[in-house]
């Protein structure tokens, strides 16, 4: 997956080269702020400032001998300096440099996310609009309930969303945190201003406090978020997935010319990008899982996280980016009948009308026990016969006892479930 996306914009954020390129900000503006304060020459640092650059390859083969990529790194831009090189990474720690980077690359991943949700958001929102009152069953067990809207069904997801581009959000500002303050945290060997400056010019905030890391609850929020979102993608194409069923089929997902839904059988149309983002979203859940187990760490720091980090944040962004490019279009391209629709409110013969002829019964004076009673014994006739609902009840006289024939057929007015659909829509903003 990270070599399909490697010329993506999100697989671009995590190549080495995108690393490095951060790494040499760092340690170009690390130097600024220490000439600032008089402990650099300024003549030594215009030059670090024109001169200073790495060679990614180089980098390589110094760290087969290192064994240590910060160093490998440093080492490489060194060349590029000659004596100026010893005012390079005065005292900071590799994590200065990698943590630092990370949060600027996690930013820049929450960017394009937060861009695709809301993309995603527009799509919902029109597809929302369209089948606003277009009438359909609602289910609940994966049995028919009542009447619903597939309108209705669909702002779910869009409220749903927006709550996601506001965690989103937050868990950008979580990671908005640069971290210059040595080996154990404490500024022995840096000043903290050169910390102040180097975060200000990188769009990032100074850790409150740290050990020789960014605490990892940052990261775990910016994983679990990423998690979060997916498993609403999850939701929404899941739904999707059991309406496409052949004996459902009230939507379905773009098939396209050419297409090819079996090897086997050339009927297929089978719901593979759905599928596809539902499998995606079980990583992005595990990976959380890893993030957690990061959190706590031996003493003021281990290197446990590390090798963890370097697959669950790139993987978890691609991953997450990767379904909401292909959900988007999906959703815009989503095929719908509203005739199925129709005729899945009519499968249950009227039973789904049930709870509205009970609340009759019961506004003439029965209890809701007896009410229940009596409009459940006509429900299980529906059940084992082949009458409908409104039949059995018309010759019940238990029912017509209370109820007219034109009170009972008012029991069944589809309008009546769907009569406040427009205020839900203001108050989720879809107007």
């Amino acid at each position: 997956m990270l070599d399909r996306y490697t010329l993506s914009k999100m697989g671009n954020i995590w190549t080495e080269k995108r690393k490095c390129e951060i790494f040499l900000e760092i340690e170009v503006l690390a130097c600024e702020a220490n000439c600032k304060l008089g402990h650099i020459p300024k003549k030594s640092f215009e030059k670090i400032k024109k001169n200073a650059s790495f060679d990614i390859e180089e980098i390589k083969r110094l760290e087969e001998k290192t064994k240590h990529d910060v160093v490998a790194f440093i080492n490489n831009v060194g060349q590029s300096l000659g004596t100026d090189a010893q005012y390079l990474h005065v005292g900071l720690t590799s994590s200065d440099l990698l943590d630092t980077t990370l949060s600027v690359q996690c930013v820049e991943a929450s960017e394009l996310l937060i861009g695709n949700v809301k993309k995603l958001l527009f799509a919902l929102k029109q597809k929302a609009k369209k089948y606003k009152d277009t009438p359909c069953v609602a289910r609940t067990h994966g049995v028919h309930a009542e009447p619903t809207t597939f309108g209705l069904k669909i702002a779910v997801w869009y409220d749903e969303m927006r709550r996601n581009l506001d965690r989103l959000e937050q868990a950008k500002e979580m990671m908005r945190i640069g971290k210059l303050s040595g080996a154990v945290g404490t500024y022995a060997n840096i000043d903290p201003s050169v910390e102040e400056f180097v975060c200000e010019k990188l769009g990032l905030k100074p850790a409150n406090i740290a050990t020789q890391i960014i605490q990892r609850d940052h990261h775990c929020q910016f994983i679990s978020t990423i998690a979060l979102v997916g498993s609403t993608l999850n939701k929404i194409v899941t739904e999707i997935r059991l309406l496409q069923k052949t004996e459902v089929l009230e939507v379905e997902e773009p098939f396209f010319k050419g297409q090819v839904g079996s090897s086997a059988m050339p009927h297929k149309r089978n719901p593979v990008t759905c599928e596809r983002i539902s499998g995606l979203s079980r990583i992005l859940r595990s990976n959380a899982q890893a993030a957690f187990e990061n959190i706590c760490l031996w003493h003021e720091r281990d290197i446990s996280h590390s090798s963890v980090e370097r697959i669950i944040i790139p993987d978890s962004t691609i991953a997450l980016d990767y379904m909401l490019q292909k959900l988007i279009p999906l959703i815009e391209g989503l095929l719908v009948y509203p005739k199925n629709m129709i005729k899945s409110l009519g499968i249950t013969r009227g039973l789904i009308y049930s709870q509205r002829v009970l609340l009759e019964l019961m506004k003439k004076g029965l209890t809701r026990e007896a009410a229940y009673d009596v409009i459940q014994r006509c429900a299980m006739q529906v059940w084992q016969e082949t009458s409908d609902f409104k039949e059995v009840l018309m010759r019940d006289r238990h029912v017509r006892k209370y109820l007219k024939e034109s009170e009972i057929e008012y029991c069944f007015d589809i309008k009546y479930y769907t009569r406040h659909t427009d205020k839900i829509f203001k108050r989720v903003g879809l107007r």
